[in-house]
């Protein structure tokens, strides 16, 4: 488990009580000596108004291959969640280091860092 990896996780609902298995990234590695990690949504919903805090996860960049998402995705780096270490179900793939590097500018500009 470190930043960059994408798995599939229990995320919780914004808006009601309960979790779905979804695509994630993970923003750090394990955390405390219970682990946590700290993760972002991603969604196979390409948004009618991309956000300045979304990111294309698109097939025709040559990175997203070790994805290993199956179709266009939106790293929706507005949906953040602290989850439990045993809420990750199975690794997927990674993302490459420029797309590290677009979002980390992009959680710099969200959290004003």
């Amino acid at each position: 488990m470190r930043p960059g990896d994408i798995y599939l996780a229990q995320f919780p609902f914004g808006d009601v009580a309960g979790m779905k298995l979804r695509p994630v990234l993970l923003l750090t590695g394990p955390i405390g000596g219970i682990p946590e990690v700290l993760v972002a949504y991603i969604s196979s919903v390409i948004p009618a108004q991309i956000l300045p805090t979304d990111m294309m996860l698109d097939p025709s960049n040559p990175g997203f291959r070790s994805t290993h998402l199956k179709t266009s995705s939106t790293l929706r780096l507005h949906k953040l969640a602290t989850i439990h270490g045993s809420s990750l179900a199975r690794y997927l793939g990674a993302v490459d280091a420029s797309t590290q590097t677009t979002v980390a500018g992009k959680l710099r500009n969200l959290l004003h860092l």
